[in-house]
């Protein structure tokens, strides 16, 4: 299709949303219903708890209020039907007033009171709480409550990830979601500059409120990534006052770190600042067996050592949050996160070839740093028509990262005497810019239309260096011929547009994405240069249906997209240690994916099953290959395979087994294919992968619980290799005290040593193993202070909700 009729057709969809005339003020006709919401215990009105009117049939809403200052409400312009009526309020359990029916020419109709029971009650020594459930499952998402997570509670987010549905992670705290490493990671809905990876091992989980997995989001959001989105939700609070968190958290082999968060919030305006530091260290101890094919002889190589993983995160957070008028809302927010990783290894080294019987023997010592700041800011404005749900939102975030990272790597004879050493620095600046203008406009009840525009820019540079010992100054020498700079420039403009609606039980929304990419990547030494200019679509298509008794359906279909890394299209030689060395490569494709998912899920009282099953198809699969570059030494570059399928399910049971112990079952099987050829031989192989984890939390007083894992991996293949399974344990005992302001809690994790990483990776005149015993097991200590002084905030949070505590998890403290 001509790329200016595309172009065309989206913007007319755009227009035509903006032109829709403004319906009119002033209150609709129809039937009236007031009534009065109450404290049921104090008989007190209770203002601002948010009334929401449904049919009695059904789930969508059809309109609300909230109560005012006397504890009133009312509801206007209602039409003829069977309605019921959900009150709820901070604090408070929620009360629906069910079958209220509205009649033809009825002016108005009085429910009369609506009392509301505090979610704390001291009934003969007996305290009752409500809890969030530790997963819960959304229309197009699955939201992990990471306050349930006591035994990740001293790490970060990689850590509270390991035991969630969908996400698998390795040894290196690398993460993949449904098998994937690729996927977008936002942090409170907006994007960054920074590497997921990096990032999620920044984020200290003390500091998360929960975490959204969205397999198949709609065409409103990025299609980048393969397997979806990881939203991190971070803690914030909407009560009035000043109120706050401190926690600390110290462990064996180096482990130790902080972080507070400290809220004010006052009439119409809310601040907030916080701090965090933290710094883990993972030792443990690798072997390695490799070998390499050249010209009819076969070089081996050896190894054995001790290697350790350093990790160090700090950052700084402050913002404000202003409500101009009741129609229109300002927020800025201000990060800066640093980061320190450091890799160590010691190794003994045995080499031989296959037509000598001699051997050789050395050491080498090896380290690896990355380092630098990063800095982000947003701007976020929103807008309230008088129509419920009429809305117009803008975002404007500004991000950049300085990443610096060297490695050396020496070895050394028996007499302890360098032999031969190389060092490796690459440093750069990274920004990006983003800008979004989203517009939503409601049809009737159960319509709406979406659109909006959507701007990336991003600009980073990348030097690279590479040094070499010499012997005969005992030092290290800079090689120009290995050194480059590179410039990476990439600006990406989006449209979309989705219409979503309801008919009877069943849901529907279906979206158009629209994507301009424009991107070049110059080499400053080799006078080259990289271009794209091309446009792509994306469309998207999700269904559901509300059954009878809870049940609920869900199917979804999106197209997707994963660019490849700046530094994969490098054309160069970039020496990664003494026995590796990387090469991108120009002519790489992007990856265009096409997902499908159907899902089933049943409440049940507080427990919950659900299934969902997926398959996905991925064109012009991207894989890291490798192949022989010199006796011992493994060239690693990036190659279009072919394509990979994917097709599962994964199932969670949430249940209460008894009144004090929670079981929660996810588990996650998929037949995995890859098919395709490398240097000219195919090599399409599969394997069926499973990973399941078991979280059992007892409930032993009404102030302490203790809380025991399990979680296995199976194995799985690439396009060269293979990693093994593994299982692993953990368990963590907390304990509050001073009616909950304080928390404690003991945690240790791979608690019986059983997480062992084990890869192989072979191909034509190679083959590499590789396995990682971590120092087990890792115990930390927890301790958390809430600070709250405050009174309630009886008023709506910036989102239009109801404001609530957003630290605990649970009230009463």
């Amino acid at each position: 299709m001509n790329k200016r009729l595309i172009y065309f057709i989206l913007l007319l969809s755009i227009s035509t949303v903006f032109a829709q005339p403004g319906q009119r003020s002033g209150a609709a006709r129809g039937t009236i219903i007031k009534g009065l919401v109450q404290d049921n215990q104090l008989k007190t009105p209770i203002e601002y708890a948010n009334v929401i009117l449904y049919k009695q049939k059904g789930t969508d809403q059809v309109t609300g209020t909230v109560s005012n200052k006397e504890g009133l409400f009312t509801l206007t312009g209602i039409q003829p039907g069977l309605y019921k009526i959900k009150v709820k309020f901070m604090g408070y359990y929620e009360n629906t007033v069910d079958s209220v029916r509205i009649s033809a020419n009825q002016p108005a109709i009085d429910v009369g009171k609506v009392g509301l029971n505090q979610t704390v009650l001291m009934l003969e020594g007996v305290q009752v709480e409500a809890e969030k459930a530790p997963v819960e499952y959304k229309i197009d998402r699955k939201v992990i409550n990471v306050d349930h997570q006591i035994t990740a509670s001293a790490g970060s987010a990689v850590d509270v990830l390991e035991n969630v549905p969908s996400i698998t992670v390795d040894i290196e705290g690398n993460v993949q979601l449904r098998g994937s490493g690729s996927f977008t990671v936002l942090i409170d809905n907006r994007p960054t500059v920074m590497e997921a990876s990096d990032l999620l091992q920044q984020i200290p989980a003390s500091t998360i409120e929960n975490i959204e997995i969205i397999t198949n989001p709609s065409a409103k959001y990025e299609p980048d990534g393969m397997t979806g989105i990881v939203n991190i939700i971070t803690k914030k609070n909407s009560l009035r006052g000043f109120n706050g968190i401190v926690n600390l958290n110290s462990g064996v082999d180096d482990k130790y770190g902080g972080d507070f968060l400290f809220n004010y919030r006052m009439n119409n305006i809310n601040t907030y600042f916080g701090m965090n530091y933290n710094h883990r260290f993972l030792p443990g101890d690798r072997i390695g067996e490799n070998w390499t094919a050249q010209n009819d002889t076969i070089h081996y190589l050896n190894t054995d050592g001790s290697n350790s993983m350093d990790f160090t995160s700090y950052g700084v957070q402050a913002g404000v949050d202003i409500a101009l008028s009741k129609q229109d809302n300002f927020k800025v927010g201000l990060n800066y996160r640093g980061r320190g990783m450091d890799h160590e290894n010691k190794s003994n080294y045995e080499e031989w070839i296959s037509t000598l019987t001699d051997r050789d023997y050395y050491s080498s010592t090896g380290s690896s740093e990355r380092s630098g700041p990063s800095y982000d800011m947003n701007l976020d404005y929103l807008h309230r028509f008088e129509t419920k749900g009429h809305e117009l939102s803008a975002l404007l975030n500004l991000s950049s990262r300085s990443g610096d990272e060297e490695s050396l790597n020496e070895n050394y004879d028996t007499n302890g005497a360098i032999t031969n050493g190389q060092r490796s620095v690459e440093k750069g600046p990274s920004m990006r810019a983003d800008f979004k203008l989203d517009y939503t406009r409601p049809f009737g009840e159960k319509n709406k239309l979406e659109a909006g525009y959507q701007g990336r820019f991003s600009r980073s540079e990348d030097e690279n260096e590479l040094y070499e010992y010499d012997l005969g100054i005992s030092d290290y020498v800079f090689l120009p011929q290995y050194s480059y700079l590179t410039n990476y420039n990439r600006d990406i403009h989006a449209v979309y547009s989705m219409y979503a609606g309801e008919s009877g039980p069943i849901g529907y929304q279906a979206g158009l994405r629209g994507e301009y990419t424009n991107r070049n990547i110059s080499l400053d030494e080799e006078n080259q240069e990289f271009a794209i200019d091309r446009w792509d679509l994306f469309p998207t298509a999700h269904l559901s249906y509300t059954g009878p008794s809870g049940h609920q359906m869900m199917a979804s279909y999106t197209r997707r997209i994963d660019r490849p890394r700046g530094y994969y299209f490098e054309p160069f030689l970039t020496w990664m240690d003494a026995y590796n060395v990387r090469t991108g490569n120009p002519a790489i494709k992007p990856e265009y994916i096409d997902s499908y998912e159907m899902g089933y899920q049943k409440q049940v009282g507080q427990n919950l099953f659900s299934v969902e099953t997926y398959y996905r198809i991925t064109h012009d699969r991207v894989e890291r290959v490798q192949s022989v570059y010199d006796e011992n030494v493994l060239l690693h570059s990036v190659a279009n395979v072919g394509q990979d399928y994917a097709l599962g399910a994964e199932f969670m049971i949430n249940w209460d087994l008894l009144s004090n112990w929670n079981v929660n079952l996810m588990g996650n099987m998929y037949d995995y294919r890859i098919e395709g050829e490398l240097l000219g031989e195919d090599f399409s192989r599969s394997s069926f992968n499973w990973n399941t984890r078991m979280n059992n939390t007892f409930k032993l007083t009404k102030n302490s619980r203790v809380q025991f894992n399990l979680r296995y991996n199976s194995p799985s293949v690439s396009a060269q290799g293979r990693r093994e399974g593994f299982f692993s344990s953990s368990i963590a005992y907390r304990h509050d005290f001073l009616d909950k302001r304080i928390s404690m809690t003991l945690q240790a994790r791979d608690v019986f040593g059983t997480e062992v990483h084990e890869r192989i990776s072979e191909g034509d005149g190679f083959y590499s193993y590789s396995r990682f015993d971590r120092n087990t097991p890792i115990i930390t200590m927890t301790m958390s202070y809430k600070i709250n002084n405050f009174k309630a905030n009886r008023g709506r949070d910036s989102d239009g909700g109801s404001g609530g505590d957003d630290f605990g998890g649970e009230t009463g403290f």
